[in-house]
């Protein structure tokens, strides 16, 4: 797995920006950050709707200058229909790591009134780590509530923020087109344009 460490003189650092919201219903499983976590309510979504995976996905995708989560992954697609957000960051992960990048670190931050997140935190910077294929050192974590303002504070929703920031170095692939392949769908997801 990869560390963090200092980007040499012959990389350039990117920066990267996510943000995800759910809405929060019944009869949904609530998973965030790859975590199964205990609630009456989960989240609604096309996939397995965890607000956290996505951001940092969208995240990693803006640091690379490839567009979105939506166009990588298109919610109209049924193959993506309860799909595991973390097997699609591993995704992503992969492509960012075939145009030449490597994961710096990111931060995370998860915005809900309810239920208290703290507890699942190191199992969720476990989870995103293993997908990106880098150390847990590399991947913070937070909770906090909104002090009852706002979608979040009323309990309607769940949001989470991302930023990353990834080293490229001069070996940069250059190609103009790449893509990705989500397991198991046979479907083939092409971001044009990524350089």
């Amino acid at each position: 797995m990869e560390g963090a460490s200092t980007p040499s003189a012959h990389e350039t650092l990117h920066v990267g920006l996510g943000y995800d919201v759910h809405a929060l219903v019944r009869d949904r499983p609530l998973i965030i950050g790859g975590v199964h976590v205990p609630c009456e309510l989960g989240l609604l979504g096309h996939s397995d709707a965890d607000v956290l995976a996505h951001a940092l996905t969208d995240a990693i995708l803006g640091a690379m200058r490839a567009g979105d989560i939506g166009q990588l992954f298109p919610d109209t697609d049924p193959a993506y229909e309860n799909a595991d957000s973390i097997v699609l960051l591993s995704q992503v992960a992969q492509l960012m790591r075939t145009q030449g990048y490597r994961l710096v670190d990111a931060d995370c931050v998860i915005a809900a009134q309810e239920p208290r997140l703290s507890p699942y935190r190191d199992a969720m910077r476990e989870r995103l780590a293993g997908a990106l294929g880098v150390d847990v050192q590399s991947v913070g974590v937070k909770a906090t509530t909104t002090e009852h303002l706002g979608f979040e504070g009323r309990g309607e929703g769940i949001s989470a923020q991302a930023v990353v920031i990834l080293a490229v170095g001069a070996a940069r692939c250059t190609c103009s087109n790449s893509s990705v392949q989500a397991p198991g769908t046979g479907t083939d997801a092409t971001i044009h344009g990524i350089l």
